[in-house]
């Protein structure tokens, strides 16, 4: 958080410096490596303590700095709205499942039909950002869960997958939150997600491979049953149905 023209995490002394020069040799050394630390997005406590126009205003002169290093011209026609379109870009869209007031309202319906099997809701687009490279992750996420009495609308979980995908991820990360809140949301356990994606840090960087896609999955409940994720497959698998 900047104040006066100060970063909370500027380092003031030379402990200061020589910490951040070890975690510099440390990431370096880490290199492409993938990682992360939990289940949780790593937020700080004060994450909230600014409003999202405050936001704005800081990540738009901190980005005007970024482009004036690279020697961009920003008095340029093209440039010069730039750093502004970028903060709100942040705030307000890519980056706005940061805030917990954008989670979406999930409203359970009894399952009058007694349907007892399960519903998969499939090619769920999913945009992200890596967290790493802060550039996009794109691919499709598929749902299912088996009712255990109660079921929601389908636009939710569409809602729900965009909800966790809008802030800087890790896919394996993002794959246990959104399943997760589903298990939370439909009151079981019967939760399956998978998500296949692929990542611009990947194919637009470092070894530029544009073919690769990476999968990820988390089976909960009946899900861990062999035969219940073969159908799950299949049905994922599917080109069949026509509309």
């Amino acid at each position: 958080m900047k104040l006066n023209g100060t970063s909370s995490n500027t380092p003031h002394n030379r402990n200061d410096r020589d910490g951040l020069e070890i975690d510099r040799l440390l990431i370096d050394e880490m290199g492409d490596d993938h990682h992360t630390s939990s289940i949780d997005t790593p937020m700080r406590p004060d994450a909230f303590e600014l409003d999202d126009e405050l936001k704005v205003d800081l990540i738009e002169e901190h980005f005007r700095e970024i482009m004036n290093i690279l020697g961009l011209d920003l008095t340029d026609d093209s440039l010069k709205g730039s750093p502004r379109r970028v903060a709100k870009m942040f705030v307000k869209e890519v980056f706005s499942g940061l805030n917990p007031d954008s989670k979406p309202k999930a409203t359970l319906f009894d399952n009058k039909f007694r349907y007892n099997e399960m519903l998969v809701e499939k090619d769920i687009i999913v945009q992200t950002y890596c967290e790493h490279h802060f550039v996009p992750i794109v691919g499709k996420a598929h749902v299912a869960y088996i009712s255990s009495g109660k079921v929601i609308g389908l636009s939710k979980l569409n809602r729900i997958v965009d909800y966790f995908a809008k802030r800087p991820q890790v896919q394996e990360r993002l794959t246990i939150q959104i399943a997760e809140e589903l298990k939370k949301v439909l009151e079981t356990e019967d939760v399956a997600v998978i998500i296949d994606a692929k990542h611009l840090c990947v194919s637009t960087r470092g070894v530029h491979d544009i073919n690769s896609s990476t999968v990820t999955s988390s089976y909960g409940g009946k899900f861990e049953n062999e035969a219940t994720r073969q159908e799950l497959l299949r049905y994922i698998s599917s080109t069949d149905i026509t509309i």
